[in-house]
């Protein structure tokens, strides 16, 4: 039972801490509707979309209205489109119709984000999962809320260096396809190591092959609330920091596991898990790197900022297990640039360096993620930064991405704006030294020794 103090503490953290539930999203099998003729495919995938998402929207904002619960995004994730598209698809071009489709449904239903536009080719490639990577750009310019994420690595395969090599050119083609809006493609664009098929962020949510037919995902976020709560024990030991942070969490999650519950039962579709993920937005306080300096810090970027994410990180997933028998996704810390004004502000005065953003992606739930760069940097520069992420991933055993975005005209000192959730970024130095050589190398990467646990 819920006691009147825990309602208040809740409406508490709504009204003045930024809680929300930051998305409900319909991760939804297209498995059924492959056809190898592409016109019945795109038929048959808006057919099916269009029939089981139509609820979607009213589901969210009935609840909202129910429970006073702000439920920032409704979403849909689809099955791999690479594998949806195999039988039809001949061309790039053949992809990119189906890249349409998704988004005529997004539409139509109202949501805000569809993903699945994907490839999981973490140990090779086939000619289709080839083709779906090399339409991405012309999918994600010519379409306005399809999101794209391709698989590159993971702790059982090693990492596809070919394909790591050809995402480098798909980046930085994107990044052209969009100059004109500070190349926004590259922010519906996202490569994983060890992606999970449950994610319901964006923008690497896809539906996986494991799932059911239909499925609801729930991301909670909190971080106004969290550090809402530290500033509480401001002085205090490190066990009553941990406990802050857990007690906190638990709380988050159980909001994020009522909503659902609740719109599993109005749609009538299975709920699968709640990701608990400190996810930030440009508003005043809702910022991760907010909590590193209410732990401790002078900024994010100060010594001491990897173990302070550490200890958060871990604190989350401890006190959201305990919340919830079905916490999945990535669940944890976000640390993207442009989405968090205390990033930002740690980026402007130089306390924040790609190089310290790759070692706090260590122990964080994903990785480099939303950041700026120079749109005059090299595919094989971006190509190493993606080898190097994917490599943390696979080695330590954690799902790691990169969302980089080269923004073409744009140099260091100046300003990428994106809007919305995505906000504004700073445009930071990239190593400039040579790599070429090393991602020409064909073939993958071997998985770790500690990969072999069969």
């Amino acid at each position: 039972m819920i006691n009147i103090f825990e309602v208040n503490e809740t409406n508490e953290m709504i009204e003045h801490e930024h809680l929300d539930v930051r998305t409900i999203t319909l991760g939804i099998s297209l498995l059924d509707c492959m056809d190898s003729d592409l016109d019945r495919l795109n038929q048959k995938i808006y057919q099916k979309m269009t029939t089981l998402a139509k609820d979607l929207v009213s589901t969210g904002e009935t609840i909202e209205q129910n429970y006073g619960i702000p439920i920032v995004n409704k979403r849909i994730s689809v099955t791999p489109i690479a594998i949806v598209g195999s039988a039809a698809c001949k061309t790039p071009e053949d992809y990119v119709t189906i890249a349409k489709t998704l988004d005529r449904v997004a539409h139509e239903v109202g949501v805000n984000f569809i993903g699945g536009y994907s490839a999981l080719v973490s140990k090779g490639m086939t000619p289709c999962d080839e083709m779906l990577i090399r339409s991405i750009p012309q999918a994600l310019a010519e379409t306005e809320l399809v999101c794209s994420s391709v698989n590159l690595g993971s702790t059982k395969t090693g990492i596809n260096m070919d394909a790591v090599r050809l995402m480098g050119q798909i980046v930085k083609q994107t990044a052209e396809y969009t100059k004109e809006k500070d190349s926004f493609g590259c922010a519906k664009l996202v490569v994983f190591c060890n992606a999970p098929d449950d994610n319901p962020f964006m923008a690497g949510a896809f539906h996986g092959v494991t799932e059911a037919d239909a499925i609801i995902n729930v991301g909670v976020s909190g971080p106004g609330v969290v550090k809402t709560a530290l500033s509480k024990v401001r002085g205090e030991s490190f066990e009553v920091l941990c406990e802050t942070i857990k007690k906190t969490a638990f709380k988050i999650t159980r909001v994020g596991q009522l909503v659902a519950k609740e719109a599993s039962r109005m749609m009538n579709i299975p709920f699968g898990i709640i990701d608990l993920s400190l996810a930030p937005t440009p508003a005043i306080g809702d910022s991760v790197a907010e909590i590193l300096e209410e732990i401790g810090l002078e900024c994010a970027g100060a010594p001491g900022t990897t173990a302070a994410l550490a200890l958060l990180n871990d604190q989350v997933k401890k006190g959201g297990i305990m919340a919830s028998s079905y916490v999945g996704g990535l669940s944890g810390a976000f640390i993207p640039v442009s989405e968090d004004q205390g990033m930002i502000d740690a980026v402007r005065i130089n306390a924040l360096t790609l190089e310290k953003l790759e070692a706090m992606t260590c122990v964080c739930s994903v990785g480099l993620d939303m950041i700026a760069i120079p749109g005059k940097t090299s595919e094989s520069t971006i190509a190493g930064i993606i080898a190097d992420e994917m490599a943390i991933g696979m080695v330590n055993q954690k799902t790691t991405a990169v969302r980089i975005i080269p923004v073409i005209g744009k140099d260091v000192g100046e300003q990428a704006e994106f809007g919305g959730l995505l906000g504004y970024a700073p445009i930071m130095p990239v190593n400039s030294h040579n790599c070429e050589a090393f991602v020409s190398r064909l073939g993958r990467i071997p998985a770790p020794v500690h990969s072999f646990k069969n």
